[in-house]
């Protein structure tokens, strides 16, 4: 048996108050992913993490959540989500207090694995049982639009959060704040949410689980180090070339099991196929434009991480209103319209990255995300409820599975892809300065602290115009990429 909207948990009341329990996962998850950041050096002091504890303590969760989505989308689907969302909810709960309480960088690391491990559970889960709880078409998309909206607005609100507790306590209290938001969903759960025991189809197959893990870490992994450059390039591509390797042969199982991991049919569905691409791209094109205001207004403008943070939350904060404002505008446009007329304003919004001047360009730049965020908004909304409509409920958790993949998939590209691209157009256009300054601005900033102050200023000068250009190209590029999903989605119809 599937959950249900039928079962006694929905009927005694509203699902309005089900979805009001599944919000407080979904916001916590989106806050945790920056709310770290801004705990790093207050840790790092305590602890003494060296530079790659410091990566793997911030890495290592998304990691394992990329990974681990895939396998914990079809497991719900089997054992049923809520019992899996709970049991994901009650080790995230401990996991946190062992994490704030953490005596040494390796132990921290651990567990930071465990949460990912139990936050793979989360996304998924929660999407499932918004399908199972809204049987109406409409409140359905309603749903999933202030779904959306809790991921979006969390991730923007993460280092607001972040700042108020760090301004008050420990670094450990920002995994603390998990606690209470998870003893909620336990507590609450099991009188609001649907619960099913899922379809009965049997055991996992292992095989598949370590195909899924050791396909998509390489690749999110390589992908990462060559936007980053914390390792080397070779190393990063071998990397990337395994995990595609293996992902081939997770496939080739997958055809030949009687119960796949991941069920391939589900990209015969040809709006499925479109809108999973369709995340992926917009995940490229926010990533990688994302990436490089926060670097402007960090490395040009000079602002600290901090306020950088603050500078960047409206376009959270405008994918957010995007999304929430989506079933408002499907009453007036068909859906497949709000969305890709949305991914032409998202195309104006990275268009207008090309007015960032080299100096005092915040309100241009963050104002430019914003409109490119807003009109992402009805794809997230529309086209992850679309992609879980589109089968039938017993496969609910595994569609939304890999809506949660293809965004990871394309901010891990996003980063890579586009980010290579403005460090060409940088050192492109740097072809004539010395050492280090040929390659970043950060390096143009060392080699001017040695210079005399007006070879400084110009080296400085030459090194902000270079990145801006790098910018200016990046935005063109997302805008002929979300022009090309702007069209591609105005071919299909959407129903969630």
């Amino acid at each position: 048996m599937t959950v249900s909207a039928t079962d006694p948990a929905t009927t005694r009341r509203s699902p309005w108050w089900g979805l009001a329990v599944l919000a407080l996962p979904t916001l916590l998850s989106a806050v945790d992913i920056n709310v770290l950041f801004l705990a790093l050096p207050a840790l790092t002091r305590d602890l003494g993490a060296s530079a790659v504890e410091q990566l793997w303590i911030t890495d290592v969760y998304g990691f394992l959540v990329a990974g681990l989505v895939i396998t914990m989308g079809t497991l719900g689907d089997r054992v049923g989500h809520r019992r899996l969302l709970f049991t994901g909810a009650a080790v995230f709960a401990v996991t946190s207090v062992a994490a704030a309480c953490a005596p040494d960088p390796t132990v921290l690391i651990g567990l930071r694995a465990l949460l990912g491990v139990a936050g793979a559970t989360l996304m998924p889960a929660t999407l499932a049982l918004i399908t199972a709880l809204f049987g109406d078409r409409e409140q359905r998309g309603v749903a999933i639009a202030i779904w959306a909206t809790c991921q979006f607005a969390g991730a923007a609100l993460g280092p607001v959060v972040g700042g108020v507790l760090l301004g008050h306590f420990w670094w450990g209290s920002v995994f603390l704040l998990a606690v209470p938001v998870m003893v909620v969903l336990l507590v609450a759960g099991p009188f609001v949410l649907p619960a099913g025991t899922g379809d009965g189809s049997g055991r996992l197959d292992l095989a598949s689980v370590a195909l899924s893990l050791l396909a998509v870490l390489p690749v999110v992994w390589g992908v990462k180090v060559l936007a980053t450059g914390t390792a080397p390039v070779a190393l990063a591509v071998a990397a990337v070339v395994a995990g595609l390797a293996i992902g081939v042969v997770f496939v080739r199982r997958q055809l030949h099991l009687d119960r796949p991991l991941l069920d391939l049919a589900l990209f015969r569905v040809r709006r499925v196929t479109v809108l999973l691409a369709a995340l992926v791209g917009a995940g490229v094109a926010m990533a990688g434009t994302g990436m490089l205001v926060t670097q402007y207004l960090q490395t040009v403008l000079g602002y600290s991480p901090v306020a950088s943070a603050l500078w960047f939350a409206p376009m959270g904060l405008g994918v957010a209103a995007g999304t929430l404002l989506t079933p408002v505008i499907v009453r007036w446009v068909r859906p497949h319209v709000a969305v890709s007329g949305g991914l032409v304003l998202a195309a104006l919004g990275a268009l207008l990255l090309v007015l960032t001047p080299a100096e005092g360009g915040a309100p241009v730049a963050v104002g430019a995300v914003t409109v490119l965020a807003l009109g992402t908004g009805p794809l997230f909304a529309r086209g992850i409820g679309a992609v879980v409509g589109a089968v039938p409920s017993t496969r609910a958790g595994a569609a939304a599975s890999l809506a949660e993949t293809g965004n990871y998939l394309g901010g891990a590209l996003g980063l890579a892809l586009l980010g290579t691209l403005a460090a060409a157009s940088y050192r492109a256009a740097m072809s004539g300065a010395d050492g280090v300054a040929r390659e970043t601005v950060s390096g143009a900033a060392t080699v001017a602290a040695a210079l005399p102050a007006p070879q400084a200023g110009e080296l400085l000068a030459a090194a902000h115009a270079a990145f801006t250009g790098g910018l200016h190209l990046v935005g063109v590029v997302a805008a002929a990429l979300f022009v090309a999903l702007a069209v591609a989605t105005s071919r299909i119809t959407l129903e969630a």
